[in-house]
């Protein structure tokens, strides 16, 4: 099945050569010059991928981001001109899945949205088993669905690869770096606050989980002792 990627951006040149080099790959493409305009499309059809500019007329990426991420966990991939490291920190704690500074090469582009659409598509994979408890956390891998003490939670996505690695790996102390790497991937650059800020979402979300702080090196979860 085709991918559908919506790309919010108002530069018609910029429009014109990503539309131009998505629909070569095979990608079904909408190109909108406005939030308020994306916004409507999210409405009526929701695309696979947004590629998201962040100064738009109107309601801004940031905004609209924050909008999507409210309701669904679809790919977003920032494109903009803002390139200081506190605006891709934004954008990435905001519910980016990735962030490409302008200007970019649109074979860059390509290749990302690519990465992107895979890693979401088949997250962390390294056992076949379909649901994985790790005491009161009950994990159904194929349907992505989280259960918390017996109740479904709502997760974003990556907030469920967090929790799907850690039950995998009971016990296992992982490093901010290492995750950083497996959750958001090997191109991820920014501050490794993204993967705190992660984990006290899950705390909040999961009260009482085990998912202890290892100081000065990063998380694990926390099993029932042999």
């Amino acid at each position: 099945m085709t991918n559908h990627i919506g790309v919010v951006e108002d530069d018609a040149n910029i429009q014109n050569i990503v539309s131009a080099y998505l629909k070569k790959e095979g990608f079904y493409v909408t190109v909108m010059d406005s939030a308020e305009k994306a916004w409507e499309l999210w409405e009526t059809r929701q695309p696979d991928m947004w590629l998201l500019d962040i100064m738009l007329p109107g309601m801004d990426g940031y905004e609209f981001c924050k909008k999507i991420r409210q309701e669904s966990d679809v790919p977003i991939i920032i494109i903009s001109a803002k390139d200081d490291e506190i605006d891709k920190i934004l954008g990435l704690e905001l519910g980016g899945d990735d962030y490409l500074t302008k200007p970019f090469s649109p074979r860059e582009l390509v290749a990302r949205v690519k990465r992107v659409l895979k890693r979401t598509s088949h997250s962390v994979q390294d056992t076949p088993h379909d649901r994985i408890k790790a005491g009161n956390l009950l994990i159904h891998e194929n349907d992505r669905r989280i259960f918390w003490n017996g109740e479904e939670q709502d997760m974003t996505t990556k907030e469920f690869d967090m929790l799907l690695l850690l039950a995998r790996n009971i016990n296992r102390a992982f490093s901010r770096e290492e995750l950083l790497i497996k959750i958001w991937g090997e191109d991820y650059f920014g501050s490794d606050r993204a993967v705190d800020d992660l984990v006290k979402r899950l705390r909040k979300k999961l009260v009482d989980i085990p998912l202890e702080t290892v100081w000065g090196y990063g998380y694990r979860l926390r099993g029932e002792e042999e």
